[in-house]
């Protein structure tokens, strides 16, 4: 493989890691009140990002985006994860990158009009609501939100939760049983729902580790009673829920990770420089061998989900799935992303656990990883499946 397939994009690189470093990091405490000064100041920097030419990287620019392929994201996202929002001042937060793709990819030319424009271009938001508490997350396949046909509509009645950014949202990606009697994988569909739709009720953002959010920072419970939209709001094909989904949380976990990627960083920078900064009988934490042995071993995994990542970023830019290279790195960089954190705080003693520094809120997002969009033991399921697979035919199984 040529050295220059895996080249950065090094100008646009430089203005992200530039920007985040002077105008995002330095504004995270005004940013996280959400109040009236808040979103006024998230209003100027995304402005500053758009003059840059950097705007929705997530998303090609014929769905109004400034987006070069998923290898090119990869890098930029390194700086845009550094912080939880620098994801909404670059406009690719999630759960709306996710659902501006698979509108971009499935969507009617109607649609994309009505939806995908204006989400891409940041004048409203949506939500992505699939999981359910009453069936596991992790299997769609038992989902129980029927979705009728009745002439020309829909009619959705059902119970989600985890429903990410539903509280203010414009509108939500339903996925809902159409056909019971069909296999397993053609059962649901995906159904564009405004959010003032007779019978959606946002019943309460979700209090996760203690966090109730606000906003895009919400997880949602949701019911949908009676709930009528025209047939033309089906999203891709009936009974391809379940394809579509898988076309989205492909893409959406690599996107994750990416982000993990800045986050992992970030903390192994507070864990080497406050060691080297304090003190303990006259000596500094660094000088201790275990908080030697940490820093080690962060270095080396960061630098292996890095790599995990660009060569899966680059599979999917040739057209690959690479189902097995993101369930890979899906459940290791979220293992790393915790233990990182977890040694920085360490070091950083009480400080760590306090708001005074950024840890705290880095710890509680990071515990999530190993749960949402499949939990590790999902994934480590699905690439074992895959490899014993190439044995049983015979094979062996190559690492590329």
């Amino acid at each position: 493989m040529a050295t220059t397939e895996w080249a950065p994009p090094t100008e646009r690189l430089e203005h992200v890691r530039a920007f985040m470093a002077e105008r995002v990091i330095p504004n995270e405490r005004a940013l996280e009140k959400q109040d009236e000064a808040g979103e006024k100041l998230l209003a100027q920097l995304q402005d500053e990002v758009r003059e840059l030419g950097l705007w929705a990287p997530h998303v090609p620019p014929e769905a109004g985006g400034s987006g070069t392929g998923f290898l090119d994201y990869a890098y930029l996202n390194e700086h845009i994860g550094r912080s939880m929002f620098g994801q909404l001042v670059f406009g690719c937060q999630a759960p709306d990158a996710g659902n501006a793709e698979i509108l971009h990819l499935f969507g009617t030319d109607e649609q994309k009009e009505r939806w995908l424009q204006p989400l891409v271009a940041g004048q409203i938001r949506s939500f992505f609501s699939m999981t359910e508490p009453e069936v596991p997350g992790s299997d769609p396949t038992t989902l129980r939100t029927r979705a009728v046909r009745d002439g020309d509509e829909w009619v959705i009645d059902g119970h989600k939760w985890f429903s990410s950014g539903a509280d203010g949202a414009a509108f939500g990606i339903v996925m809902a049983v159409t056909d019971p009697d069909a296999g397993p994988h053609a059962r649901a569909t995906q159904i564009i729902v405004p959010a003032n739709t007779a019978g959606v009720d946002v019943v309460r953002p979700i209090e996760v580790m203690g966090h109730e959010g606000k906003g895009w920072t919400t997880h949602c419970e949701v019911r949908y009673t009676n709930v009528r939209v025209p047939v033309a709001n089906t999203l891709g094909a009936e009974g391809a829920g379940f394809l579509i989904a898988q076309r989205r949380l492909g893409p959406g976990r690599i996107h994750h990770v990416m982000r993990w990627l800045g986050q992992m960083q970030r903390a192994f920078e507070l864990l080497c420089t406050y060691s080297l900064e304090r003190k303990v009988g006259g000596e500094a934490l660094a000088d201790k061998q275990t908080v030697q042995n940490w820093i080690a071993e962060s270095a080396a995994e960061i630098q292996a989900c890095r790599l995990m990542t660009l060569q899966a970023a680059h599979r999917l830019d040739e057209g690959d799935e690479a189902r097995v290279e993101i369930s890979l790195i899906k459940f290791y960089a979220a293992r790393v992303l915790h233990d990182v954190i977890d040694r920085a705080i360490q070091v950083h003693g009480g400080l760590g656990m306090t708001e005074d520094a950024p840890l705290a809120m880095m710890y509680r997002m990071a515990r999530g990883a190993r749960i949402y969009d499949g939990a590790d033991e999902v994934h480590k399921m699905v690439v074992a499946r895959r490899i014993l697979r190439s044995f049983e035919d015979g094979g062996t199984w190559r690492f590329t």
